[in-house]
C-alpha cells in the first residue's frame, strides 16, 4: 500500500509530462484522472467494479498510509515511479506503459513499478 501511495504522490509532484499537465499538483485530479486507478471506476470493461473506494470502507491502516504519504514520506525503493501494475507473471517487462515512457524500477510483491524515461517528459 505504501508503494502505491508513493506512486500517487510522485504523480502529484512530478515537474513535467502528462501528470504535471493534467494533475497540476492536485491529488484529487491525479487520483480521478480518467482510466488511472481502478478503485475509482465504478465500471471496468462494461462490468460493475466491486472493488471501488465506495464499496469498501477504509480501515485505520488506509488512513495511516494516507497520512504517511501526505506527510512527504515515500518508499525509496519505488524511486520516482509513476506507474505500477500486476503482470500476473514472475517477471516484469523492462518498459511500461506500451509507449515506452517508463522503465522498470522494482518489484514489490506482485506489482512492477516504473520510473519515467526521457520520453515521458514529451507527454
Amino acid at each position: 500500500m505504501k508503494a502505491v501511495a508513493t506512486v500517487v504522490m510522485n504523480r502529484v509532484r512530478v515537474p513535467f509530462g502528462e501528470y504535471h499537465r493534467v494533475g497540476q499538483g492536485d491529488i484529487r485530479k491525479v487520483i480521478f484522472q480518467k482510466g488511472q486507478f481502478d478503485c475509482v471506476r465504478s465500471v471496468i470493461r462494461g462490468i460493475s467494479n466491486p472493488q471501488t473506494i465506495w464499496a469498501n470502507p477504509p480501515e485505520q491502516i488506509h488512513y495511516d498510509i494516507a497520512d504517511w504519504a501526505l506527510s512527504g514520506n515515500r518508499l525509496f525503493t519505488v524511486g520516482y515511479s509513476l506507474w505500477y501494475f500486476n503482470p500476473f507473471k514472475p517477471t516484469c517487462p523492462y518498459t511500461f506503459p506500451r509507449n515506452g515512457t517508463g522503465s522498470f524500477q522494482v518489484r514489490v510483491g506482485d506489482h512492477c513499478f516504473y520510473n519515467p524515461t526521457e520520453k515521458y517528459a514529451q507527454t
